[in-house]
Parts: structure tokens; sequence; C-alpha cells
């Protein structure tokens, strides 16, 4: 298991990147467009995403603003097998909120599960090779 990334809402992308980019030094790693949901999802880190986590702008293009209490989106850990982790997670009493199953718009099989204050985290299926979302 490792800590994947870190999403955040954006507002302008393009301005957010440059923040990431141009002023704390981190590379845009990958964007993808998804035109069936209108969002665009941007990777930025100081490493590739096989070794470093890294950060996840999503920018709803319906979307121009946020307050900082809808800003923040979760963490993500990889998982082996993120069925028997959910199993695991729900014997143990844990609340398992999004069953496994693939991302809307996509084929990465993720789930999510919420802490004791109602955080969530989402559970990644391990993959062979990382590629597009």
């Amino acid at each position: 298991m490792r800590l994947l990334h870190t999403m955040l809402r954006v507002a302008d992308l393009e301005k957010s990147l440059s923040f990431y980019t141009e002023v704390l030094g981190m590379k845009e790693l990958r964007r993808s467009d998804n035109e069936d949901y209108r969002y665009t999802l941007a990777f930025v880190g100081y490493g590739e995403e096989e070794n470093n986590t890294v950060l996840e702008l999503t920018y709803n293009w319906d979307q121009d603003s946020y307050d900082h209490g809808n800003a923040y989106g979760h963490i993500a850990i990889e998982f082996d097998d993120i069925y028997k982790a959910c199993e695991d997670i729900k014997a143990a009493g844990g609340n398992v909120s999004r069953e496994p199953g693939p991302v809307k718009g996509g084929t990465t099989e993720i789930a999510f599960v919420k802490d004791p204050d109602g955080y969530a985290i989402e559970l990644i299926q391990k993959k062979e090779k990382m590629s597009e979302f």
C-alpha cells in the first residue's frame, strides 16, 4: 500500500497549473478531459506517479468557484485488492460509502470509505502500469 494523490477542486485550471508548476516547482505529469461528465483532471508532482505521491487538480467545466468547505476532495491509497480491503473494513466496523467498481467515465476500479470524522478516503485498485485515469 502507498499514498497515491490528494485531490483539490480548482476554479481556473491554467492559473492553478501555473502556480503549482511555476511557483512551487512541480511538473505537470498528465492531463485528461472527460467530455461526457465535463471535467478535466491534471496531475502535478515532484516526481513520476509510479514512485511519488502527487496532487490531482480537478477542474469542473461548469463550476467557477468553491468555498473552503467543499474544496477538499479526498486522499487516495492504492491496494492490491480493494474488494478484500472493503470487506475487511466493513468487518472491522468501518463505513464503506461507495462499493468497489469502475469510476464514472473510466475503467479504474475504486471504492470510498469514510474516516470517523467523515473525511473521504479513496481506495484504488493497483494496476500493473499507471496510465490514464
